[in-house]
C-alpha cells in the first residue's frame, strides 16, 4: 500500500489556489492521487516509489508562494490580524493612506507616491503570478491583478492602481475570513471530546489523556460530564444528551448494553463505560474525516465550473486586450481611454467569485447535514439526492424499529421449550433481528439452549444447523414448503398471522416442521410522516423486502407506497436495476445485508447508529435512524443547489453589468475590483447561509 502523505498549505487566497497547487505537484515524477481541499487546507498525495523523496512536494508548493506544515502540525487559529493576508491589508492600507497624506502636501510627486505604493502592495501578488506561470499555471487571479496594476500605472492611473491594489487584498481576506468560519463549523465538534478522562483502575479512578484510552478500558462518567470515546454502558443507567453528534433534541435513555458515542454528554447518572475506539476512531473522528474527504471530493457542477475556468481566464485576457486595442487601431479611438477600459474588464473578469461560488455552498451544505447527523461521502452525492425521483426501503430496521419481539408461538409437534430450545440454539450464533427476538423468547422462559454445529446461512431464506445431532432449519414459509410438507391448517394459520402484519418462521429438524414463530416489528413513529413527505416532494417510495407478501402488504398498506415482496438479495439487485430505468433512485437500506442494493442504486443511504459498515457502504449515512431524515437530506440537496445557482447568479450577472457600464465608460478601475470583490464577499455570505439551515424536525 502506498504512503499517503498529508501537508497543510496555508496562504490559499481563493478555490482556484487549489488547481494551481494540484496542477503543480501532479506533474512531479512519483507523485499519485493529488487532492487538496481547500477548506481544510490539507494536500493529500501518495508517492508508492521508495525513491522518490517528498520534500520535492513542498519545495514545488513554497516556490508557488505559499507555506507549507506537515499535516500533523495543529492548526492554530489566528486573529485576522495576525495572519500574513492581514498584515499584507494592513500594510497596503498603511502606504495608501500615507501616498494619499503626501499627495496634498506634495502634489507634483503625487503620481510617484500612489505608483510606488501600489508596487509595493502589488509585489507579493506580481511574485505569486510569476512563480505560478514558471510551474505552468500562467492564467491566474494573481496575473490578471498584475497586468491591470501595471497597465493602470502605465496610462497614468496611480492612485486608482493602489486602490485596486488595496481592495483586492481586502477580498482575499474576507473570503479567508468566512472559510475559517466554514472550517470551524466542523472542527467544533472535536472540540466537543473532553481531553482527559476517569480511569477505572483496582483502587478507584484516576485522571488520564483521553487520547491514551484503549479498547478494552473502562471509564467513569459523572451526571454532567461529556464521554470521552465510543464504547457501551456495562453499569448505571443515564439520559444521554447525543445532539451534538446525532442531531437529537431530547436526552436518550441508555442503560446496560447501550452504545454511547463520544462527545456526548451524561446528563444525569453515574455510568461506566468499556472502550471500543480509540480516539482516532471515535464516532466524531469518523464524522470529521467523512467531512473532510465529501468536501475533497467535488461535485458534477463544481469540476464543471473548474473546467470553465481554465478557459474563462485565458479567454477574459484575449476580451480585454481587444477591447483595449481594437478601436484605437481600426476606429482612431482614443488609446488611453479604451485601454483603461480594457483593464477594467480585467478586474471584472477575475473568476474568484464563479470558482468560489460551488464549493463554499457544497462545503457548507455538508457541514450542516454533519452537524444533524447526516453524513454525505462528497459534493457528488450532496448533488444527486437531490435529483431522485423514487427511493426503495429496506423494511426490517430501516422502515420498522428493527426489534422484532415474538407474538405468537406454535408447536405442532413436541412442547413449546421442546420448541424454543431447538430455534434458540440455532439462532443463537446469528445477529439477524428475528434470530435475536427467538434468542430473547427462549432467554425468558428460561430454556437452556445447546451448542450449534455446522451452523450454514440460507441465503435470504433462512438459517440451518445440527443442534444434539438432528438438522435443525429455520426457514421462511416458502422455503420451509420447498423442503418439508406443511399442513392445509398450518397454511391457513401462517396466512392469517401474515395478514396480521407478523413474520412467519418455520422450524424444521430433520425434514418434518415441528412449529412456527410469530413476530412482529413496529413501524419507526416517523416513518408514516415521512412517506408522506417524500410523496408532497413528487417522490416515489416503495418498499423492497424478503419478508412474505401479506407482511409486506400490511406494513405497506399503513405507509401508503407501494411494494415488493419475498425478494432474495439478487432480486433486489433486479429491482433497482428496473428502478433506475425509470428514473434516478435512491436505497435506503441498513449498510450490511443491502449493501449490494446500496451500491447500485444511484445514491446508498444507510441507516444505522453510525456503524463502520453503514459509514462505509453506503454514498450516505443517517446517524440519527430517523426516516424523516430521507426527506431532510433531499430537502437539504435541493437547498444546497438553489444556492449554488444564485452564487453563478450572482458571480456572473455582476460581471455583466459591470462589462456594460465600463463598455460605456461609466466603470472605473476600483469600482471593477470592488465589484469582484463584492461579488465574492456575496456569494460567500450565501454560501454561509446553509450552514443555518433549518431541518424539519
Amino acid at each position: 500500500m502506498p504512503k499517503t502523505n498529508t501537508l497543510l498549505i496555508d496562504g490559499m487566497d481563493c478555490p482556484s489556489c487549489t488547481s494551481k497547487i494540484e496542477g503543480a505537484v501532479c506533474k512531479l515524477p512519483g507523485v499519485e492521487n493529488v487532492k487538496l481541499n481547500y477548506t481544510t487546507q490539507k494536500l493529500k498525495f501518495d508517492m508508492p516509489n521508495a525513491e522518490h523523496d517528498a520534500a520535492i512536494v513542498t519545495r514545488t508548493i513554497e516556490k508557488l508562494g505559499y507555506k507549507v506544515k506537515s499535516g500533523k502540525t495543529p492548526k492554530v487559529e489566528q486573529a485576522w490580524w495576525q495572519t500574513g493576508k492581514g498584515r499584507l491589508v494592513i500594510s497596503a492600507g498603511l502606504l495608501l493612506a500615507f501616498a494619499t497624506v503626501l499627495s496634498y502636501w506634495q502634489p507634483q510627486y503625487a503620481s510617484y507616491v500612489f505608483a510606488g505604493a501600489g508596487l509595493a502592495a502589488l509585489y507579493p501578488l506580481a511574485r505569486k503570478a510569476w512563480l505560478s506561470a514558471l510551474s505552468g499555471q500562467p492564467f491566474t487571479i494573481e496575473t490578471l491583478v498584475t497586468i491591470a496594476v501595471i497597465g493602470a500605472i502605465f496610462i497614468g492611473e496611480q492612485a486608482e492602481a493602489a486602490v485596486v491594489v488595496f481592495l483586492f487584498l481586502i477580498g482575499e481576506l474576507l473570503e479567508m475570513i468566512a472559510a475559517a468560519k466554514a472550517r470551524r463549523s466542523v472542527q467544533a465538534l472535536a472540540d466537543l471530546v473532553p481531553k482527559s478522562a476517569l480511569l477505572v483502575i483496582e483502587d478507584g479512578v484516576r485522571e488520564v489523556d483521553a487520547a491514551s484510552l484503549a479498547i478494552g478500558d473502562v471509564i467513569e462518567i459523572r451526571p454532567g460530564d461529556r464521554i470521552a470515546a465510543d464504547g457501551v454502558i456495562i453499569e448505571g443507567q443515564s439520559s444521554i444528551d447525543e445532539a451534538a453528534i446525532t442531531g437529537e433534541s431530547m436526552p436518550v435513555g441508555k442503560s446496560i448494553g447501550d452504545s454511547v458515542f463520544a462527545g456526548s454528554i451524561n446528563a444525569d447518572g453515574l455510568i461506566r463505560l468499556k472502550i471500543e475506539k480509540t480516539s482516532e476512531n471515535n464516532m466524531i473522528s469518523r464524522i470529521l474525516q467523512l467531512v473532510e474527504e465529501a468536501e475533497a471530493s467535488k461535485a458534477p457542477t463544481a469540476r464543471f465550473i473548474d473546467d470553465f475556468s481554465r478557459y474563462y481566464t485565458p479567454g477574459v485576457i484575449v476580451v480585454s486586450a481587444l477591447i483595449a486595442f481594437i478601436p484605437p487601431l481600426f476606429f482612431d479611438a482614443d488609446m488611453m481611454t479604451w485601454i483603461y477600459k480594457g483593464l477594467a474588464i480585467l478586474l471584472i473578469g477575475c473568476p474568484c467569485a464563479l470558482v468560489l461560488s460551488t464549493p463554499a455552498a457544497i462545503t457548507s451544505g455538508i457541514s450542516a447535514g454533519a452537524k444533524h447527523g447526516l453524513l454525505m461521502k462528497g459534493g457528488a452525492v450532496l448533488e444527486a439526492i437531490g435529483k431522485v425521483t423514487q427511493i426503495a426501503f429496506d423494511k426490517t430496521g430501516t422502515l420498522t424499529e428493527g426489534t422484532p419481539k415474538v407474538t405468537d408461538i406454535h408447536v405442532i409437534s413436541g412442547t413449546e421449550d421442546e420448541l424454543l430450545a431447538l430455534a434458540g440454539s440455532v439462532e443463537a450464533g446469528s445477529s439477524h433481528p428475528l434470530a435475536v427476538a427467538i434468542v430473547e423468547k427462549a432467554n425468558e422462559r428460561g430454556v437452556a439452549l445447546s451448542k450449534a454445529e455446522g451452523l450454514e446461512a440460507l441465503n435470504g431464506r433462512g438459517v440451518k444447523a445440527l443442534v444434539g445431532g438432528k438438522e435443525v432449519t429455520i426457514a421462511s414459509p416458502r422455503y420451509g414448503r420447498e423442503i418439508a410438507t406443511l399442513s392445509p391448517e398450518a397454511s391457513d394459520l401462517i396466512q392469517k398471522l401474515e395478514e396480521d402484519g407478523k413474520t412467519v418462521a418455520v422450524t424444521i429438524v430433520d425434514g418434518k416442521i415441528i412449529g412456527l414463530f410469530a413476530l412482529r416489528d413496529e413501524l419507526r413513529d416517523d416513518a408514516k410522516t415521512a412517506m408522506d413527505e417524500l410523496n408532497d416532494m413528487g417522490i416515489k417510495a416503495i418498499m423492497l423486502t424478503g419478508d412474505n407478501a401479506r407482511t409486506g402488504a400490511a406494513i405497506a398498506s399503513q405507509l401508503g407506497i407501494d411494494v415488493k415482496a419475498e425478494l432474495m438479495p439478487q432480486e433486489k439487485l433486479e429491482e433497482i436495476k428496473q428502478l433506475r430505468k425509470i428514473g434516478d433512485t435512491a436505497m435506503v437500506g441498513d449498510g450490511i445485508n443491502d449493501a449490494p442494493a446500496l451500491a447500485l442504486a444511484n445514491v446508498g443511504i444507510a441507516m444505522g447508529g453510525g456503524t463502520d459498515v453503514a459509514l462505509e457502504t453506503a454514498d450516505a449515512a443517517l446517524l440519527h435512524e430517523r426516516v424523516r431524515d430521507v426527506p431532510a437530506l433531499i430537502s437539504l440537496s435541493k437547498a444546497t443547489m438553489r444556492n449554488i445557482h444564485q452564487n453563478i447568479s450572482i458571480a456572473l450577472g455582476l460581471k455583466v453589468v459591470f462589462l456594460l457600464t465600463t463598455l460605456f465608460g461609466i466603470t472605473t478601475l476600483w469600482m471593477a475590483i470592488l465589484a469582484d470583490t463584492g461579488a465574492t464577499v456575496l456569494v460567500t455570505i450565501n454560501a454561509l447561509r446553509l450552514l443555518g439551515y433549518k431541518f424539519k424536525r
